[in-house]
């Protein structure tokens, strides 16, 4: 009885071993191999569209010119810190100047510019949409006082934002020695202004139909409102603002791309942009790798919410959706 049960088990775990492993390796190989048959029928204005092998090269192309600019940065640095060196052994009330290095940013640079904007953006959208959304999920008024402005603003897409954005920007954002550039701003602001929308929602949504045994609880306790929105209304709530910044997230990283191509903002999106415009044999496949980059990086912080709220919210079983 045992030995059949055991041999049951271990069918059971072969069977999802297939089924989370084996699977995924076979439908990644039939679609490399679909990609590299219909890639080589396709001819554009640039060569032939690039195949996952030449993809690859590109991809190593990419990492071999980002570790080439950081040499060039280290040797830049020696030789400003031994030309310095002489002139303080020669005079040592001379006057030093430590200039950045200014070399053109790598791929690798432009995907770390893209991530810190869209946190950026995705942190003030944040804070402004869930404590919006809690007052609105509590008072019924309100809700249906921003309820149409929310559904006004919320189709809006990035390309009709963007030169608002960047008017105002650069008629406010005036200073001789700005600490962010402008184009840095205006994506930021252009991702706030397109990924609040469903955290709003979501969070209002999940406050609003909180158990009603909750409500009572908090009512028989007499909290004050701080303690009651803290203790009760957020960590009941925790599973659909959770929902909703996965879903803002996602739509702030596709927003970004956008934004950066117009912006000029130095990131995958610009990278994309002149790529395009540079129009080498090259530029196809440097231009699939960054959008097959965009993807996983899209997946990873996506993975990472989940981790999140796996760690922060009472829904356990979210990681496994």
């Amino acid at each position: 009885m045992f030995v059949t049960n055991l041999k049951g088990f271990g069918r059971e775990q072969a069977n999802e071993l297939i089924r989370s492993m084996l699977l995924p390796v076979i439908a990644m190989m039939i679609f490399l191999g679909l990609w590299s048959a219909s890639a080589s029928q396709v001819e554009t204005s640039l060569g032939q569209l690039p195949g996952p092998v030449a993809v690859y090269q590109q991809a190593s192309n990419l990492l071999d010119e980002h570790f080439a600019e950081r040499d060039k940065e280290t040797a830049f640095y020696q030789r400003q810190e031994k030309r310095n060196a002489k002139k303080l052994a020669e005079n040592p009330e001379a006057e030093i100047k430590i200039r950045p290095y200014t070399g053109k940013p790598t791929f690798f640079d432009q995907i770390i510019t893209s991530l810190l904007t869209v946190f950026t953006g995705f942190v003030i959208a944040s804070m402004i949409a869930i404590p919006i959304g809690i007052l609105t999920g509590l008072s019924d008024g309100l809700y249906k006082a921003i309820n149409p402005i929310v559904q006004l603003l919320k189709p809006v897409s990035p390309l009709a934002w963007l030169p608002i954005v960047t008017m105002v920007v650069s008629a406010v954002y005036v200073s001789d020695d700005p600490m962010f550039s402008k184009s840095y701003v205006t994506s930021a602001i252009t991702v706030t202004l397109c990924c609040m929308w469903p955290t709003l929602i979501n969070t209002a949504v999940g406050v609003s139909s909180m158990d009603k045994d909750l409500i009572n609880v908090s009512k028989v306790l007499r909290l004050n409102w701080f303690t009651n929105i803290y203790k009760i209304v957020l960590p009941s709530s925790m599973p659909m603002i959770f929902t909703g910044l996965r879903l803002s997230l996602s739509i702030g990283w596709m927003v970004l791309i956008a934004a950066e191509m117009l912006a000029q903002n130095p990131g995958l999106g610009k990278f994309v942009w002149d790529e395009f415009q540079n129009g080498s044999s090259n530029s196809l496949g440097r231009i699939i790798v960054a959008v097959i980059t965009i993807g996983l990086v899209g997946f990873m912080l996506d993975r990472t919410m989940l981790m999140l709220q796996r760690r922060f919210s009472w829904d356990k079983s979210a990681i496994l959706r």
